[in-house]
C-alpha cells in the first residue's frame, strides 16, 4: 500500500498519508475508510476516558472522512453540484468535486450528504447534523442552559458519540463489502 499508517491507537502507532482523490481515487477510498475507523475507535477511546470534548471531536473526523469516502464513491453524481476547475497553492487546477472531496469543507458537510443521502441511505444526513453538533461541542462546550450549545447533558453527548461511531463503522463495513 501506499500510504503508510501509524495513527497514535493504543500500544501501535499508525500514521495515514491519504492518496490525493484526482490522482487513485480507489486508494483515496480505501485511506478514507481506514481513517474513519481508527477515528470512530478513538473516540470510544477518548469516551471511557471522561474526555467527551475530545470523543466529539474524534467522533466528528469518523464522520467526515466516512462522508468523504461517500462522496469519492458517489462522485460522478456530486460532479453535477460541482462543476469547474480550481486552482491549488500549488498552482495545478482539479476539479472543483475533487477538491471538495478532498477537503470536505466543514461548511458544505450537510450540502454533500444531503446530496448522497439518496444513494448512500436517508440516514446520512440525520448523522450529518449529529456530527456538526458534536463538532460544535468540541468547542464551545456542555451548556447547561442550552445557550452556547445544543448540549445540556454529557449523557446526551454520550449517546450522539456511541451511535454516531456505530453509524460510521456499519457503513465503512457496507463500503467494504461493495467496494
Amino acid at each position: 500500500m501506499i500510504y503508510k499508517m501509524l495513527l497514535y491507537l493504543g500500544y501501535s502507532s499508525f500514521v495515514l498519508e491519504l492518496e490525493k482523490p484526482w490522482r487513485d481515487s480507489q486508494k483515496y477510498l480505501e485511506g478514507r475508510l481506514i481513517e474513519a475507523v481508527y477515528e470512530a475507535d478513538l473516540a470510544l477511546r477518548f469516551l471511557e476516558a471522561g474526555l467527551y470534548r475530545n470523543a466529539a471531536g474524534k467522533a466528528f473526523q469518523a464522520f467526515k472522512a466516512l462522508l468523504a469516502a461517500l462522496a469519492m464513491k458517489y462522485r460522478d453524481a456530486l460532479a453535477q453540484r460541482y462543476p469547474g476547475r480550481r486552482r491549488l497553492r500549488s498552482g495545478k487546477a482539479v476539479e472543483v468535486v475533487d477538491w471538495v472531496i478532498a477537503v470536505m469543507p466543514t461548511g458544505l458537510m450537510l450540502e454533500v450528504a444531503r446530496d448522497l443521502s439518496q444513494l448512500a441511505g436517508r440516514e446520512l444526513l440525520h448523522y450529518a447534523n449529529v456530527a456538526l453538533n458534536l463538532h460544535e461541542f468540541q468547542y464551545n462546550g456542555l451548556d447547561r442552559s442550552g445557550v452556547l450549545s445544543r448540549y445540556a447533558r454529557l449523557e446526551s453527548v454520550a449517546e450522539d458519540v456511541k451511535a454516531l461511531t456505530q453509524y460510521v463503522r456499519e457503513v465503512v463495513e457496507r463500503l467494504r463489502g461493495t467496494a
